[in-house]
């Protein structure tokens, strides 16, 4: 009879099929990054007995309070990032604008741990890389440009016969900031979007063509080390002010849009040689065409339901994935729709509490501002017909 840690250890390796991933200590996952993102990851990883490490450069951040360790240092800080590294057996992150140089590094001190690798990251962090290898891969994105001052912006917007354009910073825009929406016409003698000139000053900026779209989607997909995939999906998401504000699964699709959907993302998690989870945007447009707009290489704010109406969770997928165990399945016991607690959301808590069938998650965050989410809750019924 097997007692204590190596009957443990036995138990793992049957249900992993992993003949190393049990033999020694427990390994630990790192994670840069201590929002949500990296909380319902830690969460996640507790429940497979996986302990977490979080480096984060914020003090208190969500994730620190569901963890084993915190290290609190900046993402240029090489002794902190040696020291981390020491502490972990596999690393990764929770969003897209931890610099790559870092990866680089950590790369350097463990190779082949950080996933997904380098590659993802870099393309995620640059509008211009992100829609051109999207559209390298025949990916369909809406009519782009990189901005090269107001006479070229003209010319290609009449080439388009665009009536509206959106202009982007290249980098670290999200939940709406650094973009606005204007018209095609008089953009020269246009107050705001000179006014956003003036702001991003000395920035690159992208510019794309307003899309007709009736719907926006997103997919997920994991993948594992030996190319087995699972996706969730498509989420049909509605926004407020830009920000995520309510998730629908199923979407009111039909199947064949569904799985076009599907390969793009299949394509996509093939292409950068994904061992992670990733997330693709889409808008549907009033033709009924598919559109990627935005790579999250995360898990997302659209996928939180799954912890929920899901055996396999998004994080679960995340933290199998890179960590070297096999993807579960993505299938949903039941349909759900996720609402975003975001500011002074957060003092309807009590009315969910109350409420069937709803599930409250909280970051654990002190203090609600506008825009800022503090927690979600899913609302879950028996599956439809």
């Amino acid at each position: 009879m097997i007692y204590g840690k190596n009957k443990r250890k036995v138990l793992l390796k049957t249900l992993t099929g992993d003949k190393s991933f049990f033999m020694t200590d427990t390994k630990i996952l790192g994670i840069l990054g201590g929002g949500q993102l990296g909380r319902m990851s830690a969460l996640a990883a507790a429940r497979l007995g996986i302990p977490v490490i979080i480096f984060c450069p914020e003090v208190d951040c969500p994730a620190s309070y569901v963890v084993r360790e915190t290290i609190y240092a900046s993402y240029d800080d090489l002794t902190a990032l040696e020291k981390f590294s020491e502490k972990v057996d596999f690393i990764s992150y929770e969003f897209e604008n931890i610099p790559v140089e870092t990866i680089d590094y950590l790369e350097k001190l463990k190779p082949g741990s950080v996933r997904p690798g380098r590659q993802l990251l870099d393309v995620s962090q640059d509008r211009i890389r992100e829609k051109s290898y999207l559209n390298s891969l025949g990916i369909e994105t809406a009519q782009w440009a990189a901005f090269e001052g107001l006479e070229a912006l003209e010319k290609t917007l009449h080439s388009w016969a665009a009536k509206a354009f959106v202009a982007k910073t290249v980098r670290f825009g999200y939940d709406g900031k650094g973009q606005i929406f204007c018209s095609a016409q008089g953009i020269a003698n246009n107050p705001d979007f000179q006014d956003f000139l003036m702001r991003h000053d000395g920035q690159a900026l992208i510019i794309e063509e307003a899309v007709d779209f009736s719907d926006e989607v997103s997919v997920i997909i994991a993948r594992d080390i030996n190319g087995k995939t699972a996706l969730y999906g498509p989420m049909l998401n509605e926004h407020k002010h830009h920000i995520l504000h309510r998730t629908t699964v199923p979407a009111p699709f039909p199947p064949a849009l569904a799985s076009n959907a599907f390969s793009m993302a299949e394509k996509l998690a093939e292409g950068v040689g994904l061992v992670g989870v990733l997330t693709l945007e889409l808008f549907v447009t009033k033709d009924g065409r598919l559109l990627a707009n935005e790579i999250a290489p995360r898990t997302h704010n659209s996928g939180h339901w799954t912890i929920d109406a899901c055996s396999v969770s998004q994080f679960e997928q995340h933290v199998r994935t890179v960590c070297g165990l096999p993807v579960g399945s993505s299938a949903r016991h039941s349909d759900a729709e996720m609402l975003n607690l975001i500011g002074d959301d957060i003092l309807k808590t009590p009315d969910y509490m109350a409420q069937e069938n709803a599930c409250l998650h909280l970051y654990g965050k002190h203090e609600a501002r506008a825009g800022r989410k503090m927690g979600h809750v899913t609302f879950i019924k028996p599956l439809s017909d």
